[in-house]
């Protein structure tokens, strides 16, 4: 007998911390659930972002947990919000202008086919001053056999 179970779960890709350099992603499981959001929590810019001095949030994408063998998702693995782009090498987000106020952002929807993903913030430049990150995946529309 198949059931449906409508109790949306999250798991943790990046630990909420103040970084200047870019994080040890973690493995999110996707077994059993049809849909998975991500959502980026941060605080204001530690310093003034460029397109030197930035961070890329690359959505990545495996079949273990192992995140050393994530590869960079393609466009076609992420639906992105109006207004955002995918950019070569799984950039889903970039910060390359100022952040002056914290915020919650929807980096979008994962939609391959990959058991596992793993989020990078991936840090260009000189970072003297950290700014405050974390990620959560949304993961819903779970599916058990019972």
């Amino acid at each position: 007998m198949y059931q449906t179970l409508d109790r949306p779960t999250l798991g943790q890709l990046i630990v909420p911390a103040v970084l200047t350099a870019d994080n040890t992603p973690l493995a999110v499981d996707l077994r059993g659930f049809q849909a998975c959001g991500v959502l980026l929590s941060h605080g204001a810019g530690g310093i003034t972002f460029t397109t030197t001095n930035k961070i890329e949030f690359v959505l990545r994408h495996g079949d273990t947990a192992t995140v050393a063998n994530h590869t960079a998702v393609a466009a076609t693995d992420v639906a992105l919000p109006s207004g955002q782009t995918w950019a070569t090498g799984g950039i889903i987000r970039s910060f390359t202008a100022a952040v002056a106020d914290a915020g919650v952002i929807y980096l979008g929807d994962y939609v391959g086919t990959k058991r596992y993903i793993s989020l990078l913030a991936d840090f260009s430049g000189t970072h003297g001053v950290g700014t405050a990150l974390s990620a959560t995946a949304y993961r819903s529309r779970a599916a058990a056999i019972g």
